[in-house]
């Protein structure tokens, strides 16, 4: 795709190193049956597997000034109501969304809903004779196992590729993302991307989303998103037409064999609770600023990073249990998940020029207005002068008391004026 979203991670893929490809030899049996062709399961998985192709339109500043297209792949896993899982990146700012089925029949599709920090939307389709692809379980897969992937690389319609599941848990491999990744040595190449990864009983186990190379094209380095994941996200965008993304609240960093040390504590990895917001669900679990959080439910925690991506693929008003070192000592507790959107807020979802900083509500109840909890280096908001702890009582003279204020305003206006409070002096900073 031409558009911005694609010129990203397009940035990004031509940014990582190269690796040689290399790809898995056919099974010689499946289940315990010879296996000399992969036909049968490609000829029950293919139907479900679509070509999209989208429109984007270009708004300047005195309105539009043209468009430009794309392309991708989908994958239909409700075939009764014409829902389609396919990627973020894909379709999440296209204007018009154009499906191609197996048997040619082109159609017009809505989007339901869609959600970069994944990369996993959804969108729709009114069409009799849809064909489903079954969802698999994507907690059963195992490194070794031999996969297909099903997509239209290069506007290839329905091209099959195979290979082997060569990596799970995959993360920091999308800034800012929710990461869980299946490595996979299948060839994915662009235009696959929101197709089929698909295991050897024909169900889907993955949403093919990302590569590394430096040419663009396949090296053998590929990655899908989970169906664990996928069909989370897919069942908050279907029942409640958003995300509705868990926050435990608290700020974190990780903590390292050094770090533990100096802290006078035997374990070896976790998140440091650096910072508890009131009112969160962490204050009303009782955790405290000096915890070390080293379990959620029944998966380690070995860095702040593992903790955002398990507490952030979550739901809010999810139960989750913390397991957690206070004094040397093991504790559990119990947290409902706050949401989000109510409690923590990124800048790029409200304005470009606040890209790169996060905000939450001011420290003390209290308070008024919005505090900024992270700036990264280099970023938009840092250029503009933002800075971790600054307090945001105002925008453009209209008083802030919560994030909702911020996000409404700065929403409606391309010029931002935010009175900032910072220690015991007040400033005017000028965001564009």
């Amino acid at each position: 795709m031409m558009t911005k979203t694609r010129l990203l991670w397009t940035g990004l893929l031509l940014a990582l190193l190269s690796v040689g490809a290399a790809h898995a030899a056919l099974p010689s049996s499946v289940g315990g049956k010879p296996v000399t062709s992969l036909a049968p399961l490609v000829e029950a998985a293919t139907p479900a597997v679509v070509n999209i192709r989208v429109t984007t339109v270009r708004r300047g500043p005195f309105g539009r000034s043209g468009e430009v297209g794309g392309a991708g792949s989908g994958v239909i896993v409700d075939a009764q109501n014409g829902y389609i899982l396919t990627n973020h990146h894909v379709v999440g700012e296209a204007d018009e969304i154009h499906v191609t089925l197996e048997d040619g029949r082109e159609l017009l599709a809505e989007l339901v809903g869609s959600d970069a920090g994944t990369d996993i939307a959804v969108i729709k389709v009114e069409g009799d004779d849809l064909t489903e692809m079954p969802v698999g379980d994507s907690n059963d897969v195992r490194v070794g196992d031999f996969v297909i992937a099903i997509g239209n690389p290069y506007g290839l319609s329905h091209t099959v590729t195979s290979g082997i599941v060569s990596a799970l848990g995959r993360t920091n491999i999308i800034r800012e993302g929710y990461e869980d990744f299946i490595q996979t040595d299948a060839s994915i190449n662009p235009g696959n991307s929101g197709g089929a990864l698909v295991n050897m009983n024909g169900e889907l186990i993955g949403i093919n989303s990302v590569i590394i190379s430096r040419s663009g094209g396949n090296v053998g380095i590929g990655f899908a998103v989970p169906t664990e994941i996928a069909s989370s996200i897919m069942g908050q965008i279907v029942d409640f037409g958003e995300i509705r993304r868990g926050l435990l609240g608290v700020n974190i960093q990780s903590i390292d064999p050094e770090a533990a040390k100096t802290l006078d504590t035997d374990i070896q990895g976790g998140a440091l609770v650096t910072r508890v917001f009131p009112e969160s669900a962490a204050e009303k679990a009782g955790l405290q600023v000096g915890d070390i959080i080293v379990g959620v439910n029944d998966k380690q925690v070995t860095s702040a990073a593992e903790l955002r991506n398990s507490i952030g693929l979550l739901r809010s008003g999810d139960n989750v249990g913390i397991r957690y070192m206070r004094d040397n000592k093991t504790r559990t507790t119990t947290a409902e998940l706050g949401r989000a959107e109510d409690q923590l807020l990124a800048g790029d979802s409200i304005h470009p020029g606040l890209a790169g900083a996060s905000f939450a509500p001011a420290s003390t109840s209290s308070d008024n207005g919005v505090e900024v909890t992270a700036v990264a280096e280099g970023s938009p908001a840092a250029q503009r002068g933002l800075r971790s702890g600054d307090v945001i009582t105002a925008v453009n003279r209209v008083l802030v008391r919560n994030l909702r204020d911020l996000a409404a305003i700065a929403e409606d206006n391309r010029i931002l004026f935010l009175l900032v409070r910072r220690g015991d002096r007040s400033l005017m900073l000028q965001i564009r």
